[in-house]
């Protein structure tokens, strides 16, 4: 399985509760946080829902 390093770039203030619960079930809460995790079908939407605060790289 190919493995992700995502970081939050921007805040959740001011957007969607759903886009808020997006980066809090990836284990994000600070701007400049990163977590590693497995890419699978479930990750990718989650963080295609939330790809304009996000920055994904592959490890």
């Amino acid at each position: 399985m190919k493995k992700v390093r995502i970081t939050l770039i921007k805040g959740t203030v001011r957007r969607l509760p759903m886009h808020r619960a997006n980066v809090a079930a990836l284990g994000l809460h600070k701007i400049g946080q990163s977590v590693e995790k497995n890419l699978n079908p479930v990750i990718a939407g989650m963080i295609n829902a939330v790809k304009d605060m996000v920055k994904v790289e592959e490890i």
